[in-house]
């Protein structure tokens, strides 16, 4: 019996091993991305990580990029673009490091742009949830990195954006302050045991005011700093997938998507509206991950809209 006991136990032990090694080398967990607080910015990814979730590799920079590593100053002869974004821009455990937005959008402007340039630079300055004013505080801390062009992509969710605040971080699951000690107690973590509310964060989510006014003066400063630098600013903002078709945006998300047409006009913003151009795209649910997420086809059409507005202004700018 005792003997029988210590196969059973031995073969328990052999089974947790099995699946501890498996979660570690085919899904990436025990790995996951490490975000720290920031008083201003509210939250960052951790700098200089790599790891590769469900087959997909990630790799975040010095900056709290997800780009590989930069100078702070680009070599002579290079087109430098930042994109400021939520998790749309920064991909997700989802989307391949290759996959990005930032570098699709690295290999078009290289291509478009050969023989003209050296070296062409897509930074990608993203963490999930950032809205506006997330964004601004990170441009405030770290500076525009001599970009000559400044990406802002955010989201019509973007428009009603809560305060910055570090209040997710080590309490939220998707915003882990340390990497747990077994793959194992991640999965259970992550999947299985509900997150417990958290009220001090729920407070916070429900901000009084005018929070489509607060955005648009974000954005408004993030334009302004950018024309400190001598950058030119362009952005762009993607619907909801439920926004598409009939019967499209909410009353309230209508309101504010024109208060940010007259915003961009009045403040002579370059503004891209994705969505009249999702509305006339064939089959359009094929471009998206989730509700508001594009996949690998999305990103590949976003930064094809996105190229050719760059392409613009580099020529504008060379023809200086």
């Amino acid at each position: 019996m005792k003997l029988v006991s210590l196969i059973v136990l031995a073969v328990i032990i052999v089974l947790l091993i099995a699946i501890e090694v498996g979660l570690r080398s085919l899904f990436g967990f025990a790995n996951p991305l490490i975000y720290i607080s920031d008083p201003q910015i509210g939250y960052l990814l951790a700098p200089n990580q790599k790891t590769r979730r469900f087959g997909n590799r990630i790799e975040i920079n010095e900056y709290s990029m997800r780009s590989q590593p930069i100078t702070k100053t680009p070599a002579p002869a290079t087109i430098r673009v930042l994109i400021l974004g939520d998790s749309i821009a920064n991909g997700g455990w989802w989307t391949d490091q290759d996959h990005t937005i930032s570098q699709l959008l690295t290999r078009a402007l290289a291509s478009a742009t050969k023989g003209k340039y050296q070296q062409v630079e897509v930074l990608n300055a993203s963490a999930n949830s950032w809205g506006p004013r997330n964004e601004l505080a990170y441009l405030q801390r770290f500076g525009s990195f001599q970009a000559q062009m400044v990406v802002l992509l955010i989201n019509t969710d973007d428009l009603f954006a809560t305060a910055p605040t570090s209040l997710p971080v080590g309490r939220d699951r998707n915003y882990p302050d340390r990497k747990p000690p077994l793959a194992i107690i991640e999965l259970w973590q992550r999947y299985i045991i509900k997150d417990k509310p958290h009220p001090e964060l729920q407070a916070r989510q429900k901000e009084s005011g005018d929070r489509v006014g607060i955005n648009l003066a974000a954005i408004g400063k993030i334009q302004a700093l950018t024309q400190q630098s001598n950058s030119q600013f362009l952005l762009v903002m993607t619907p909801l997938l439920r926004e598409i078709g009939e019967p499209g945006s909410r009353d309230y998300e209508i309101k504010a998507r024109q208060r940010l047409k007259e915003f961009t006009q009045a403040q002579q913003i370059t503004y891209i509206d994705v969505l009249p151009i999702f509305n006339a795209t064939p089959n359009v649910e094929a471009l998206y991950q989730d509700h508001i997420h594009l996949n690998l086809q999305g990103n590949q059409v976003l930064s094809q809209i996105i190229e050719r507005s760059l392409l613009g202004i580099i020529e504008e700018v060379r023809s200086y």
